[in-house]
C-alpha cells in the first residue's frame, strides 16, 4: 500500500507560479511512477505530467508544455510539479498519483494511489 500526500496547492496571479510537492510513503519512493492530475469544475480529470521510476522519464500533456517541469528527488521521497507562467484555466484541484509501473503513463487507470488533491486558483 503506498499513501500519497499532496501539498504547496494555493492562490497565484496569472503568470505567476506555483510548487506543488507530492510525498509517498508505503513503498521505496524510487520504484514508483508519479502522474499529476488536475479536475476543474465541472470537467473531467485530465493528465498533466508524469516521471517514471528509474531514469525519470517524463511526459506532459499539451496544454502545460514548456510551462510546468516535473521533477523527483528520491532521497526525499517527493515529486514536484513546478507550475510558471501560470493561465486562469490552470485553476482545478490537483492530484498526485503513484504506480509502479516503469513508463510515464498518461492514464488515470494506470495509477493505483492517489492522494486527496490540492486546489490551484490562478486569477486574473
Amino acid at each position: 500500500q503506498v499513501q500519497v500526500v499532496e501539498s504547496g496547492g494555493g492562490l497565484a496571479q496569472a503568470g505567476g507560479s506555483l510548487r506543488l510537492s507530492c510525498e509517498a510513503s508505503g513503498r521505496t519512493f524510487s520504484s514508483v511512477t508519479v502522474g499529476w492530475f488536475r479536475q476543474a469544475p465541472g470537467k473531467a480529470r485530465e493528465f498533466v505530467a508524469a516521471i517514471s521510476r528509474g531514469f525519470g522519464t517524463t511526459k506532459y500533456s499539451d496544454s502545460v508544455q514548456g510551462r510546468f517541469t516535473i521533477s523527483r528527488d528520491n532521497a526525499q521521497n517527493k515529486a514536484y510539479l513546478q507550475m510558471n507562467s501560470l493561465k486562469v484555466e490552470d485553476t482545478a484541484i490537483y492530484y498526485c498519483a503513484a504506480d509502479t509501473r516503469t513508463f510515464p503513463s498518461s492514464l488515470s487507470r494506470d495509477y493505483d494511489y492517489w492522494g486527496q488533491g490540492t486546489q490551484v486558483t490562478v486569477s486574473s
